[in-house]
């Protein structure tokens, strides 16, 4: 995938940029690798820095309703300070991890509704920082969430539409300062999936409408645990005691999981998120941007 652009920000015969991811699709915790490709323009010019930023299309939910954004959620530096002389060519190749907690866009091979990731390069020249257009990535889940994800259709549940909530999940160690909601529908309702991962495992929280209210079930486990167990079984049993009105549907093996009737959006509002942000999360929120231009050809293409 590629973008080019004339740098609008340093004017008529500025260097231009073309992007080109050599993994376009990845995992979470994966590498994201490419080139950055510079051709000089009609000047010298001392380039201050190159950084990529991984940004994703946000929900923010406030007073007024709920309004969407760009959140950019990892950035990174892949080049310091050079000189590109006038019509010099010049590749900077980049390999980086990308967090764990990066949302899943894609299952096999269709876009989930409602999901856009990208990176977005920005570049440093005498004080002027143009950030370019955005190039998709395509995010598929790890082999242990794909093993959860396989559970719902199973169960006659299916896919509805996918976004990433600003706040935090009570209870949930969360390095990004949003989640992922995987909504399904049928069996009489809604419940919405989400993952927290890291390197150990997953935190898997499930959120449901029972005759007491909305009711919350969480599981964790090593990434290995979740490729041994049986999920259609663990999330049939949670949701048969959910509609039955029973409060506490632990997991019958090893692994913890409770159900509580307490709402998961931990945030309190988009300042308190962004605040709360910790160590490895960049930047923030930017509101107002049309993600359809932005991503484009978002909307094309199957969906799962």
């Amino acid at each position: 995938m590629v973008f080019k652009r004339m740098l609008g920000a340093l004017g008529v015969g500025a260097p231009t940029v073309d992007t080109v991811l050599a993994t376009p699709r990845i995992q979470p915790g994966g590498s994201l690798a490419g080139e950055v490709r510079l051709k000089g323009g009609d000047f010298d010019a001392d380039i201050e820095h190159i950084t990529l930023g991984l940004v994703a299309r946000v929900e923010i939910e406030h007073s007024e309703g709920e309004s969407g954004g760009l959140g950019e959620f990892f950035r990174v530096q892949v080049s310091g300070p050079f000189s590109l002389r006038k019509g010099e060519d010049k590749v900077v190749a980049f390999s980086f991890d990308v967090p764990w907690e990066t949302p899943v866009s894609e299952i096999g091979g269709q876009r989930l509704t409602g999901m856009a990731v990208g990176v977005r390069t920005e570049l440093a020249i005498a004080k002027a920082v143009d950030k370019g257009d955005l190039d998709p990535v395509s995010v598929e889940p790890l082999p242990s969430q794909l093993r959860v994800l396989e559970a719902f259709p199973q169960l006659g549940l299916q896919f509805k539409s996918a976004d990433l909530e600003v706040g935090r999940i009570h209870g949930v160690r969360q390095e990004l300062p949003f989640y992922q909601e995987i909504e399904f529908y049928g069996r009489g309702g809604e419940v919405e999936l989400t993952f927290v991962a890291d390197q150990g495992g997953l935190e898997i929280v499930l959120e449901a409408g029972g005759r007491s209210g909305d009711a919350i079930g969480r599981f964790h486990v090593t990434h290995e645990e979740a490729l041994r167990t049986d999920w259609v079984t663990e999330i049939d049993r949670w949701l048969g005691r959910l509609t039955s009105g029973v409060g506490h549907a632990a997991p019958s093996h090893g692994h913890y999981g409770h159900d509580d009737h307490r709402g998961h959006h931990g945030g309190s509002g988009m300042g308190a998120a962004v605040a709360a942000g910790a160590a490895g999360v960049v930047g923030g929120l930017v509101l107002g941007e049309v993600v359809e231009d932005i991503f484009e050809g978002d909307d094309e293409g199957g969906d799962w």
